[in-house]
């Protein structure tokens, strides 16, 4: 078995455990291998710190980075919930959550954390009314059902293992 730390295009960082090196270039090969934050397959290796043994002693030694990278944002307590859960549906349910997700990427603009914020701009006319979604904290969902706001949640399945 193999670990890797793995870096998706939108810089989330996160491992993964591998059969051996060829079954994880294999797996990247055919976008098989999705961020476990955000679901996106174009996932990459990222700089690992190596773990170099000494004498009986463990020594680690962090690699250096070419360059400075802008911290990223752990995943939520949800997302996690959700990437676990989706490990372990049925291949069914799994793959038909996987076309909602595309369908909705494909008809609808990605607004990232300002969902409520859009939700409300776009209810009270203040913005063109258009498919949007993105993420929202529980509080902020309340309060838009709480407005009078129709909105929808789904379990957004990652991509991928």
């Amino acid at each position: 078995m193999i670990l890797y730390r793995l870096r998706c295009s939108k810089g989330h960082e996160f491992e993964s455990w591998f059969k051996d090196s060829k079954t994880y270039e294999r797996q990247e090969k055919k976008s098989l291998i999705g961020c476990a934050v955000c679901g996106d397959a174009k996932v990459a290796r990222a700089i690992m710190s190596p773990r170099i043994g000494k004498g009986g002693d463990k020594v680690e030694m962090e690699a250096a980075s070419p360059q400075p990278q802008a911290p990223v944002p752990a995943p939520s307590a949800e997302q996690q919930k959700v990437a676990a859960l989706a490990r372990h549906m049925p291949k069914e349910l799994r793959q038909a959550l996987l076309k909602v997700r595309a369908e909705v990427e494909k008809n609808c603009e990605h607004v990232g954390d300002r969902f409520a914020e859009e939700a409300r701009k776009i209810h009270y006319g203040e913005s063109d009314k258009r498919g949007i979604y993105g993420e929202t904290t529980d509080e902020e969902a309340a309060a838009l059902t709480e407005e009078g706001i129709e909105f929808g949640r789904l379990p957004w399945i990652p991509r991928g293992n």
